[in-house]
């Protein structure tokens, strides 16, 4: 444990600092230096600023708190983009497919981690839904779906909690990229919302050097430039850029810088942790409070902890604490759901049931170093194997076998060229064929004892690792004795020695190696175990989803089905003993044909550092589920409103389904779903009662009030969902919009007074593609309060004496 050492920077008139930066400088201050440092200028005291990828799922002040710990002054995120489809590859990071929910979760982070004085950057601004060519994809959207769906999110966030940056997508929108835009980023977010602070690129995510400086990208990132430098004084030189327009975002950089002084946080400063008890607990609360009980027939959960209990499933022996992507940080450690489970259960036993991964489980699960630490050792040298006694210069322990070197620094490195092996040990604890994998951005071979296995340099084809920079999986197997010590090393060389290259994608450093190993199974054979071993307990907790390789930023998922073999276990398993709870963590909806059969099923999400030990809080009763499902779990992906217009066709995506997204189009068509938006279950019960309404004419505020009872025999909190109909609207709406919520802890027996306030404008506006504004039209407007979009049992309305146009916040 520990904290960064603060110092103090002198504090600087950003205008007199302006006047006195010479060209050269402010050329420098629109560039990064590296992959996560702005640019100093140490003669007139202007210190670099660290920004870092943010930890995604924790509350919004701690995130603040772990940013200070690793020396960061900016945390990039939350991500704010909406779920458009459950296939989408960051869908696990984003918040709902709801944009006024979306908005909200995204001001209340924001609001948290700037109370700690760390700046916020929501992302990414806008339309970027998809992964499939995000650089390059053209977004077309109307401009009714662009403000009500896609934009709304941000505007809210902007009125909410005022954001020190913003992050540009990748992709286009209507024909121009949003990094190059005047009218996303000069006309729509700084004039329109009146947002002030510094727009910066996705990373690479800048395409010009003239365009994005007049549009108003601030800062391109990373670092050292490779779209502005000197390209930018070419463009002064011949008038296509003046230095007014240099200074209007050299301006936003230094703004930013002066910031976030107050932190005291030092140029390059080391990095500390700041792992505690306190924070296995609040992050243990987070989870559990966030898992949704979609179903319980019977009363069937909660699970009791003396009775024979079975763990089962792909999930269960794994921490699936994240999705995969820049959004995936190295956890101080990942508690799996067995885990979980043996901690609160007496008599517990396990079995895999099916292989859940898409990529082998990562090699350092089951390796050691020569000092016994989890993980491999990797030895860095300047030259390759062939060259006698090349030097050592530096020996690093890596925990993780899925190794992005993005970060890896030392001062004898002065190139993107260096070389590397990665050494462990292994011994098998039974004697079977055992499948090892590598993939790679650069090259690499791997070898058992001096044996070559793999090789992934001499022939490599390309394919989705390391955001699709990196080769595919190539694998091979080979028969291990039990309990004898293997040595597995990897001779791996950096992301310049790689044989072939993908244009559109984005290069990240010196690249990255990824190593797995199972042993090889046979699905009958488990499957059979499973059936045994589930028919054998009183009660089984079965773990299946997905996980950091199925949903991952750089790509989509091409279905929304479980991996192989998942549904087959699920049935079979429900099959031979109905006392089974079935816990799915994905961050998106997945298809469940079992869902009748099944009488107990859980969506778990990914849950971070404490994932098992939520999951068996919930699933024991130590705590009462509240968590509400923040999109709608389709019957099949083909129901989905997005499903004929999912993914790139030669270079452009159309938003067909306009604003009727999510549960606004299951409702308008009728259609059949698993699971509403806004569901939930608790093992207590509740009745919303006593509705009141109450409009302030004056200050344009709706408030509600309803009593939230609880008819249980046990405490427990529910989510009060407030959602609005035009009842005789102009144009087409969807049949009902969620335009408030609120969460209250109610006791046994008991009621509370739960209250939600809104705008007027905001509940009852949609966007008048005629006027280019909002419009608020005459007419009366039903207000509809309940626990999902689907159960609104309470009923009552207001008036809006007269049409109002409006633009901005």
């Amino acid at each position: 444990m520990g904290s960064v050492p603060k110092t103090t920077h002198k504090d600087f008139d950003v205008e007199d600092v302006l006047e006195k930066l010479n060209i050269d400088e402010k050329v420098a201050l629109l560039s990064g230096t590296d992959f996560w440092h702005t640019a100093s200028v140490p003669r007139l005291g202007v210190p670099a600023v660290r920004v870092s990828d943010g930890p995604n799922g924790k509350g919004g002040h701690l995130q603040g708190k772990e940013a200070i710990a690793k020396g960061a002054s900016v945390i990039l995120g939350p991500t704010t983009n909406m779920q458009r489809s459950p296939l989408g590859g960051r869908g696990f990071e984003s918040f709902s497919e709801d944009p006024v929910l979306a908005g909200h979760m995204t001001a209340a982070t924001i609001n948290g981690i700037q109370s700690t004085g760390v700046g916020a950057t929501p992302k990414h601004y806008v339309c970027n839904d998809q992964e499939d060519q995000r650089m390059s994809v053209n977004s077309l959207v109307t401009e009714r779906a662009l403000r009500e769906i896609y934009l709304m999110p941000f505007q809210i966030a902007q009125k909410d909690s005022n954001p020190m940056c913003f992050m540009t997508a990748y992709n286009q929108v209507n024909g121009t990229h949003v990094s190059e835009s005047p009218r996303l980023i000069n006309d729509v977010l700084r004039k329109e919302w009146g947002f002030d602070g510094m727009v910066m690129s996705d990373w690479f995510g800048t395409y010009s050097f003239t365009e994005s400086v007049k549009a108003g990208l601030d800062l391109e990132m990373p670092g050292p430039s490779y779209v502005r430098g000197k390209l930018i004084n070419q463009a002064l030189g011949c008038g296509k850029l003046t230095e007014y327009d240099i200074d209007n975002c050299v301006r936003k950089v230094l703004e930013l810088v002066k910031k976030v002084l107050p932190l005291g946080i030092p140029e390059n400063a080391p990095e500390h942790t700041i792992d505690s008890p306190e924070t296995a607990a609040l992050l243990r609360k987070i989870s559990s409070n966030g898992l949704v009980l979609m179903k319980n027939d019977n009363a069937t959960l909660p699970f009791k902890k003396d009775k024979t209990t079975a763990v089962i499933g792909p999930n269960a022996d794994l921490a699936a604490f994240s999705g995969g992507g820049s959004a995936s940080l190295l956890p101080y450690y990942a508690i799996t759901p067995l885990q979980g489970v043996k901690t609160q259960a007496k008599n517990v036993k396990y079995t895999l049931g099916a292989p859940g991964w898409k990529k082998l489980p990562l090699l350092s699960r089951m390796s050691k170093t020569n000092d016994d630490k989890q993980g491999l050792t990797m030895n860095v040298y300047l030259d390759p194997p062939s060259k006698k006694d090349r030097e050592l210069i530096d020996t690093v322990h890596v925990s993780d076998s899925n190794c992005l070197l993005v970060d890896y620094k030392h001062p004898k490195i002065t190139s993107s060229l260096w070389y590397a092996t990665f050494t462990g040990h292994i011994t098998p604890p039974q004697t079977a064929n055992y499948e090892f994998s590598l993939s790679v951005a650069g090259t690499a071979t791997l070898s058992i004892d001096s044996h070559l296995l793999i090789d992934n340099a001499t022939h490599q084809t390309p394919g989705d690792s390391f955001f699709g920079t990196g080769t595919r999986d190539e694998t091979a197997t080979t028969s291990l004795e039990a309990h004898k010590t293997y040595t597995v090393s990897i001779a791996f060389a950096t992301l310049p020695t790689q044989t072939f290259t993908v244009p559109g994608t984005t290069a990240f450093g010196a690249g990255g190696v990824r190593i797995g190993c199972a042993r090889v199974i046979s699905p009958q054979d488990e499957l059979a175990r499973a059936v045994d071993l589930a028919s054998s307990v009183d009660q089984v907790v079965l773990c299946a989803g997905l996980n950091s390789d199925w949903e991952s930023e750089g790509y989509d998922r091409t279905t929304m089905d479980l991996p192989p073999g998942s549904d087959e276990l699920i049935s079979a398993v429900c099959a031979a003993n109905p006392n089974t709870a079935v816990i799915v963590q994905s961050g998106t909806p997945v298809t469940m044909p079992w869902f009748q059969a099944a009488k107990a099923v859980v969506q778990a999400w990914y849950g971070g550092n404490e994932t098992g030990n939520a999951i068996a809080d919930v699933v024991f009763g130590d705590v009462n589920p509240s968590g509400k499902l923040p999109l709608t779990f389709p019957v099949r992906n083909e129901d989905n409103p997005a499903f004929l217009n999912y993914r790139s066709e030669r270079g452009r995506v159309v938003y067909g389904e306009d604003v009727y997204v999510g549960y606004r189009f299951y409702e308008k068509t009728r259609r059949d779903v698993v699971a509403p938006f806004g569901h939930g279950l608790s093992y207590t019960t509740f009745a919303l009662e006593a509705l009141e309404l109450r409009v302030d004419e004056g200050t344009d505020e709706i408030a509600i009030s309803v009593d939230v009872r609880n008819t249980g025999d046990r405490d427990g909190a529910q989510v009060v969902q407030v959602y609005v109909s035009q009842e005789s609207p102009s144009i087409g709406r969807p049949v009902k919009e969620l335009k408030g919520f609120t969460k209250v802890q109610v006791k046994k027996g008991a009621a509370v007074k739960a209250e939600v306030r809104m705008s007027k404008k905001y509940a009852t506006s949609f966007w008048d593609e005629e006027r280019d504004a909002w419009v608020s039209e005459k007419g009366k407007y039903t207000v509809l309060v309940g626990d999902s979009s689907a159960s609104t049992p309470l009923k009552g309305g207001f008036e809006v004496k007269k049409t109002m146009w409006w633009r901005g916040l």
